[in-house]
């Protein structure tokens, strides 16, 4: 049988996970843009999705196996099923904030991390989030097994 994701993404999304200790964290800076500003002078909402991707890579560097170069490359992608973002304070053009991305262990063959995002200067948390990656064959297949080089980065790290 085919699963495939526009099959069961709704069904991803339904359940919400809990949030658990993570087991690996990596941090990394930026400093907002002025590309990255709206008209209030605020960073635009959809610009997040961006600093989470930036932490995601900043995380493949300093846990090397599961950056997006690493998984193609072992014949898999990993497509975002969920995305959660709580926003809780503007960051604005010049400031400089700490995305920390915690990577959440779980059994299920899906990449859990879970992002604090914090004002460098004085710690203040901007905005939390969350993402929910699965593993599909290149075809577009949901993977129901974790793919083996996953489970060997998870032996690597000290994961389970």
């Amino acid at each position: 049988m085919r699963l495939y994701l526009k099959d069961i993404f709704t069904a991803v999304t339904k359940n919400k996970k809990q949030t658990t200790i993570p087991s690996l964290v990596s941090s990394t800076r930026f400093r907002v843009r002025f590309s990255e500003v709206d008209s209030m002078h605020m960073v635009w909402h959809g610009n997040y999705a961006c600093y989470l991707e930036d932490g995601r890579e900043a995380f493949g560097r300093d846990y090397p196996g599961l950056g997006y170069l690493d998984i193609y490359q072992s014949g898999y992608r990993a497509p975002i099923v969920d995305m959660q973002v709580q926003f809780r304070s503007p960051l604005r053009l010049g400031d400089e904030a700490v995305i920390e991305t915690r990577y959440i262990d779980c059994d299920a063959a899906k990449i859990c991390f879970e992002y604090q995002i914090r004002r460098a200067d004085n710690g203040q948390i901007v905005a939390t989030a969350s993402t929910v990656q699965v593993f599909t064959a290149p075809g577009g297949e949901l993977e129901l097994v974790n793919p083996e080089f996953y489970l060997a980065w998870k032996k690597r790290w000290g994961v389970k």
